[in-house]
């Protein structure tokens, strides 16, 4: 009886854990999009179906969990995106499971591993500010202790912190962002003029200052050797030739050419290389594919040197480009996202345009004739108008004395009858 009692007891405790920790997981209907503006979200869009989903749900339920103990903002949501497939397609779903972290109006894609450390870090990290501040040196080395690269604006208000803030916004998913004080630097740092946006990296650090930007753009979700080796290469010439191409370059690799697709106004093939001139809005790309680091060292110089083909530009003529490529892309999202929305907002207004042209190009007027008659006694003369109305006259005259003629005359049967 006492192994009965124990076993239920383990049982009640085992169902109450299971329950609490599946309370930090709230399963979302079509309720969900006007509920969650005030909250930030992170939602899994799943498939029952789905072999990676059901892997993930276990680890899933842990992320709710540890968020919900570490005190985070973070809301932790499920939705089963082939039973709600409106709301997943406006979120922009395309495969399952799909990590999405929702803040106002703004959707972040998660694309790391599907580990708990990794999506809580991802979370807490989205979920805050897009820029962080330091207020002092010792907040300066905690996290240059916690993280290898470190992006800091130095300065007050200016241009540079407008577009800083802009592009942190958009990155934050891959990286974190700070801002300080000149005071709150180490010793060793020495700034020529501010503001300025610093990197510290390899325990040095560089001024951006608008420098071209070599990327290697790759796949690091679906790895191929051709997308490693790339990487490689980009990574020796940024060590092995760092006295030559320091000053005016900077080197790096970017997951996926969505990003860069957007900058350009182009595709870009992945994996490839590509430079950027981030002053002017130029993009240089190779002749022909790179092979070797020798190839790429001499791509990066005649980029240096103005040999190589530059494209883009800020021109008037690209900046048309630009308004339309937006224009293009806003719509290409919305139909996307979701077609009937897209067919009403774009149709609609469209359908009402086409019944005005129709209505007014085959719209006829009811006095026509009398507008005809008129220009037409608009063209004759005062003698012949009056030669008109005479005519016009006559003929009314001449018409009740035909009608009486013929009455006067009657058919010689009529006559006989008489």
């Amino acid at each position: 009886m006492a192994e009965v009692k124990a076993s239920l007891a383990c049982g009640v405790i085992a169902a109450f854990l299971s329950s609490a920790v599946l309370a930090f997981v709230e399963d979302l209907d079509d309720t969900f999009k006007d509920t969650r503006v005030n909250d930030v979200w992170l939602v899994d869009f799943y498939a029952p179906w789905c072999g990676y989903c059901k892997k993930l749900e276990p680890i899933w339920h842990e992320v709710g969990a540890e968020l919900k103990s570490s005190g985070s903002p973070v809301r932790v949501g499920k939705m089963d995106a082939t039973a709600y497939s409106g709301m997943a397609s406006e979120f922009g779903v395309r495969g399952y499971p799909t990590i999405k972290l929702l803040k106002g109006d703004l959707a972040y894609n998660y694309k790391g591993p599907r580990t708990k450390d990794d999506i809580v870090e991802f979370a807490n990290r989205v979920a805050g500010p897009a820029v962080r501040a330091l207020p002092s040196k010792q907040m300066f080395e905690h996290m240059m202790k916690r993280h290898d690269v470190l992006f800091v604006y130095v300065g007050g208000d200016s241009p540079l912190k407008e577009k800083y803030n802009d592009a942190a916004s958009e990155l934050i998913v891959y990286t974190y962002f700070f801002s300080a004080s000149e005071e709150a630097l180490p010793e060793s740092v020495s700034l020529p003029e501010l503001p300025a946006v610093v990197v510290f990296k390899d325990g040095g650090y560089f001024t951006y200052d608008g420098k071209l930007v070599a990327i290697a753009v790759i796949d690091e979700k679906d790895p191929t050797e051709e997308s490693g080796r790339l990487k490689t290469l980009m990574q020796r010439v940024a060590k092995e030739y760092r006295e030559q191409f320091n000053r005016d370059f900077q080197f790096g690799h970017m997951d996926g050419n969505d990003y860069i697709n957007s900058l350009i106004m182009g595709e870009v093939t992945v994996p490839s290389v590509i430079i950027l001139n981030t002053s002017n809005e130029q993009y240089f790309l190779p002749s022909e594919p790179i092979e070797s680091m020798e190839q790429l060292v001499q791509f990066i110089s005649s980029v240096l040197n103005g040999s190589a083909q530059a494209y883009g530009g800020d021109g008037i003529i690209q900046r048309i480009k630009r308004v339309a490529f937006d224009a293009r892309s806003t719509i290409m999202s919305v139909f996307r996202s979701s077609p009937l929305l897209g067919c009403f907002l774009f149709g609609l207004p469209l359908g009402v345009i086409s019944l005005m042209c129709y209505g007014i190009c085959t719209a006829e007027s009811d006095d026509g004739s009398d507008d005809i008659d008129a220009l037409k006694r608009e063209g004759l003369t005062d003698d012949e108008e009056e030669e008109e109305e005479e005519r016009q006259r006559a003929a009314a005259l001449e018409g009740p004395e035909e009608e009486d003629e013929d009455v006067g005359e009657k058919d010689p049967e009529e006559k006989k009858t008489d």
